[in-house]
């Protein structure tokens, strides 16, 4: 049982970060959901750009800032275009930013949700003694790094940390208390296998 298996894990949070919003119809905090549309306003030379939130109580507005009295010229094309046809990977980028949305605002609403897809970079399932799991994400999520491994391992977060806390599982860059934090794009986590009984059923489970 030598070996080491390299699987990547690719990972996109499901439900964007909503901005909790006072608004003027419900009458009180309410979360505004992406509507992943843009609205472009051209005055002369001059573009507005926003993306369009809606109140998720009574489907109420609020526009987010993209441009503001932007010259078209310095605008690109293809952006241009982007904006007006709603473009949704565009409209993915701009609701998945929560530092962008959270200096606006101030306060949001974030969720863990996330779809993983798994890929096998090198070596075999059969005789891996050790993972190395490489983490890629398209936008930042709040999902911690523990409920994460062990929502695809299919272990306990307490058998993580005694791993963690024999050296048997090792995250680099963040290293000691990356547990707790949230995953992050970059990350690389590496998990010694020899001495576990359920072993192959992990390293399944790590394959997806």
């Amino acid at each position: 049982m030598s070996g080491l298996l390299r699987i990547r894990w690719a990972i996109a949070p499901a439900i964007a970060p909503r901005p909790l919003i006072n608004c003027n119809r419900c009458g009180g905090i309410r979360s505004y959901r992406c509507s992943e549309k843009f609205r472009v306003n051209a005055n002369g030379k001059r573009i507005d750009a926003w993306l369009i939130y809606r109140c998720t109580g009574c489907d109420n507005s609020w526009n987010f800032t993209i441009f503001e009295r932007c010259n078209r010229r310095d605008i690109e094309p293809k952006l241009l275009a982007a904006l007006e046809s709603n473009d949704p990977a565009l409209a993915r980028r701009h609701a998945f930013d929560a530092t962008a949305l959270r200096s606006r605002i101030g306060r949001i609403e974030e969720f863990p949700d996330v779809a993983v897809r798994k890929e096998l970079l090198d070596g075999g399932p059969d005789c891996a003694a050790a993972l190395w799991v490489e983490l890629r994400l398209d936008a930042a999520t709040p999902l911690r790094l523990d409920g994460l491994l062990a929502g695809e391992l299919g272990i306990s977060r307490s058998r993580l940390q005694a791993w963690d806390d024999r050296r048997l599982l090792v995250v680099e860059p963040d290293g000691a208390r990356a547990l707790r934090r949230p995953a992050r794009d970059g990350m690389a986590i590496r998990i010694d296998l020899g001495g576990e009984a359920d072993r192959e059923a992990v390293v399944s489970a790590a394959c997806g």
